[in-house]
């Protein structure tokens, strides 16, 4: 059943949609369920399933149906303000990890240009778009190597990274060891045979640069 306000999506609408038709601007928003985002027709971001999309008559429509204004067609009149959009990106990012995240395809979703939206990113969070995918994909792993069996390139792809040699080297990168030696010491320490080494240094400032408590054996 419709809310108020929501129109069907005929064959014609979704032409409109696909051919970037602004002839159609102001009759019908639509919007993507799967990113929460509505546009006029005319937008030029990546073309959504169908299946995914939703109409609107009016831009206060879809608002109401708790929807977010694009950033790239602004169609609710507005800009989004900037810590909002990147807010946006960076959850997306923190329920997306296992999907292959590149810059360009963040821009897609969110309907900015790759320029824009790195250098946005890095000036609101102060690191790059890559750097927090990175982040979010160890952290991840680290909590697949505490709390399960898994193997190592089990792990590897549920956090979005193929190739178990990459994702070890990362790991290793970020932590101070391997994944292999960082699930050993975290099940000596959970099971109170071995406590884990302090760290010989950790700044008073943290940051998303990842401060590991692993130490080698």
């Amino acid at each position: 059943m419709r809310e108020k306000g929501e129109l069907q999506l005929t064959n014609q609408r979704w032409k409109a949609i696909t051919k970037n038709d602004s002839a159609y601007d102001g009759s019908f928003f639509y919007a993507v369920v799967t990113t929460g985002i509505y546009c006029r027709p005319s937008c030029k971001s990546r073309l959504p399933i169908r299946e995914h999309v939703r109409l609107f008559e009016t831009a206060e429509a879809a608002n109401k149906a708790l929807f977010r204004s694009c950033k790239r067609c602004m169609p609710g009149g507005r800009r989004l303000p900037d810590e909002e959009w990147i807010s946006q990106i960076v959850g997306f990012i923190e329920t997306s990890y296992a999907e292959p995240l590149t810059l360009k395809a963040l821009s897609q979703v969110f309907h900015g240009s790759p320029y824009h939206l790195q250098r946005t990113f890095k000036r609101i969070t102060g690191i790059s778009p890559f750097r927090f995918i990175q982040h979010v994909r160890m952290e991840k792993a680290k909590e697949l190597l505490n709390k399960t069996e898994m193997s190592i390139m089990d792990i590897a792809i549920a956090v979005g990274i193929n190739n178990a040699a990459h994702f070890a080297t990362l790991f290793r990168q970020k932590t101070g060891c391997t994944p292999t030696v960082y699930s050993q010491l975290s099940k000596l320490n959970h099971t109170g045979k071995q406590e884990l080494a302090v760290p010989r240094s950790i700044s008073s400032k943290r940051t998303l640069t990842d401060v590991s408590l692993c130490e080698e054996l």
